[in-house]
């Protein structure tokens, strides 16, 4: 139910992120369910995001790249046309350049200071404090001519951060599993000429999970423990497939001690991978809306709200944790995967696919709030035209 009182009374939240953000489109379903009014900036000024019935407003809020006086712009111009309160950011750029930039923004910011957020975001910096905290997680080296030189088997290659002051790459660098440093070279290179830091990674075979919360006076509050089954790109992508499970009271006090040791406060998801030792290895921290957070919204109702209210210098309400075997698809990947995998044949896997979605909570498909499906039917079939035209054009 939402919050009582008038629409001019209602907390006002504005999220900055890519029209495409799955996340980010969870969040503002969720606010607009706990009575906040919703308004989303994109570089397009709208997308699969701004056509849910969940925002009330749509404004263009570039990219934060180059000096980033037009993202501050953008936002500041938002902010002001819809008073909003608080401003989310909906990607790991998004919410490193608000941090940045929060002095220059006219609204409360719902994330840690810039120094926090760069910490968290800072791949080696990250595997020294989970260590730290008795966490496990996979061996990690700054890519230089000597630890190229000794580096032997596997490795994944990653960005040291994602994003940060002055940045002039467009797009985020996905991380890339190789067989060996020689075919992992190219990576590198490509990674050094963006302008960022490359790092090796020891892969870890095993399982992803996910534990979620928002930690505040130095504990993790409404709880979310997540498995997931199936993932797409396979098999080292996002969660096409999740399911809730009992919250592992060692590893959360292991990540509490993470958590406080960086400073954090607010919405947090730390992502594991399980290898053959059982132990979850550490290899991610997100601390904004995530591509599961539908899973979230559904298993611990009000994690949005909640944050927002703590940005906002409320008291945090009670948030007990989420109950086991609630399950989440994310049925565009896990179709894609599925014609990938082919797990028992292409029929049974995509027939399971459908038996999964059936009960699940999904990540953009709602039946109240179809704009956004029917945005994101609409540019594939634009996407798809586009393909075959070109492909039909005769050469010059």
């Amino acid at each position: 139910m939402s919050d009582p009182g008038n629409a001019a009374e209602r907390r006002r939240a504005l999220i900055v992120s890519t029209g495409r953000d799955r996340g980010a489109l969870a969040a503002a379903r969720s606010l607009r369910h706990s009575g906040w009014s919703v308004g989303v900036g994109t570089p397009d000024g709208g997308g699969m995001l701004g056509s849910s019935h969940a925002c009330d407003a749509r404004y263009v809020v570039p990219r934060p790249r180059g000096s980033g006086a037009p993202f501050i712009e953008g936002v500041n111009q938002a902010a002001v046309a819809g008073s909003y309160d608080v401003v989310f950011g909906g990607g790991d750029d998004w919410m490193a350049a608000l941090a940045t930039y929060q002095s220059s923004i006219p609204a409360r910011i719902a994330h840690p200071e810039s120094a926090v957020v760069h910490a968290a975001l800072d791949k080696m910096d990250l595997t020294k404090r989970a260590l730290k905290a008795g966490l496990a997680a996979p061996h990690t080296e700054t890519a230089t001519a000597q630890t190229m030189a000794a580096w032997r088997g596997p490795v994944i290659v990653k960005c040291r951060a994602h994003w940060s002051d002055g940045q002039t790459r467009p797009l985020r660098i996905e991380a890339r599993l190789f067989p060996d440093i020689a075919a992992a070279r190219p990576q590198i290179d490509l990674i050094n000429a963006a302008g960022a830091q490359p790092v090796l990674q020891q892969p870890v075979r095993g399982g992803l999970s996910a534990l979620i919360g928002i930690f505040h006076d130095g504990r993790l509050h409404g709880r979310v423990q997540q498995v997931s089954p199936r993932l797409w790109p396979t098999p080292n992508g996002a969660s096409a497939r999740a399911e809730t499970v009992a919250v592992d009271e060692v590893l959360a006090a292991r990540a509490e001690k993470l958590l406080a040791d960086l400073g954090w406060w607010g919405l947090v998801e730390l992502q594991f991978l399980t290898g053959d030792d059982g132990e979850p290895h550490l290899i991610d921290l997100n601390g904004r809306f995530f591509g599961s957070m539908a899973l979230s919204n559904a298993a611990r109702p009000g994690l949005s709200s909640a944050w927002g209210r703590l940005a906002l210098g409320e008291p945090l309400p009670e948030l007990p944790d989420a109950p086991a075997g609630v399950r989440y698809a994310w049925l565009a990947g896990d179709m894609r995967r599925a014609g990938r995998e082919r797990r028992g044949g292409l029929v049974n896997d995509i027939a399971d696919t459908l038996r999964w979605s059936r009960t699940a909570h999904h990540s953009v498909w709602n039946l109240r709030d179809l704009g956004p499906t029917w945005y994101l039917a609409a540019s594939r079939l634009h996407q798809k035209n586009q393909r075959a035209e070109e492909s039909s054009t005769p050469p010059v």
